[in-house]
């Protein structure tokens, strides 16, 4: 892209909405990338992220997702960014946290119908995002919905003793497909709960999940837990589930 006119790939539109909840205090901001190409008669593949507003400026997901449509021959999807507020982000992200419970309600039961109301998108193929605790939330939501989501991109994903027992009393995860990235770097990633060495932590999960027949698609790369590197691995994590 570098010396090229890059304008057509900020063709696109991104639509800020309010989604009413019950099951959490507040109403959640999201926002919606309606990609260049979407037609309503059309049924559009859709990718739900956590951390939202972090994936749209820092992941430049909009920015990745009309270069893979346009450069790649990729089908049209829609992009749903879904913001949290950073100081319930822990509480809302851990399969422990006091909100938890009702963050994954409201996203499976609260969030889909109103995505699937108001845009055409398809019910199958559903993919879920997340970086760090993103991507733990995104991995007990297919284990408590796996009805509803089966696809799962992981990006550093902070997955602790609690992800690990979880895994460890399913009996089949033949259903669920994964696409895990993690930096050789993240040895010592300091968070607000401690510093855990993620790499370890990532490669027990690597081991549960083959154990329970997931596919699992899982690289390691030099990088370190920060969205330089995850941002470089957008493109590849987003075409593994949507590449024809």
């Amino acid at each position: 892209m570098n010396g090229m006119d890059n304008s057509r790939y900020y063709n696109r539109t991104i639509v800020k909405e309010t989604v009413a909840s019950s099951t959490l205090s507040d109403a959640r901001s999201i926002r919606v990338l309606i990609p260049p190409g979407y037609h309503e008669l059309v049924s559009a593949p859709v990718v739900y992220c956590q951390d939202g507003e972090d994936f749209f400026n820092f992941g430049r997901i909009a920015t990745h997702a009309v270069q893979l449509i346009l450069d790649e021959g990729i089908e049209p999807f829609i992009v749903v960014g879904v913001d949290v507020d950073k100081t319930k982000r822990t509480a809302e992200y851990t399969p422990e946290g006091d909100l938890h419970q009702a963050y994954t309600t409201f996203f499976a039961e609260e969030l889909l119908p109103f995505i699937e109301s108001k845009w055409n998108v398809q019910r199958e193929g559903r993919i879920l995002a997340g970086d760090s605790l993103g991507a733990t939330v995104s991995l007990h939501l297919a284990l408590r919905y796996p009805n509803l989501f089966q696809r799962v991109i992981s990006m550093s994903g902070a997955f602790l003793q609690t992800t690990a027992d979880a895994l460890s009393e399913q009996s089949d995860l033949s259903w669920l497909k994964l696409y895990s990235v993690i930096g050789t770097e993240e040895t010592a990633v300091k968070t607000e709960r401690g510093t855990f060495d993620f790499l370890a932590w990532n490669r027990h999960t690597r081991a549960l999940l083959e154990q329970k027949a997931a596919k699992l698609t899982y690289q390691e790369k030099p990088g370190t837990h920060i969205w330089g590197f995850w941002q470089q691995e957008m493109p590849e994590a987003l075409s593994y589930f949507l590449k024809k």
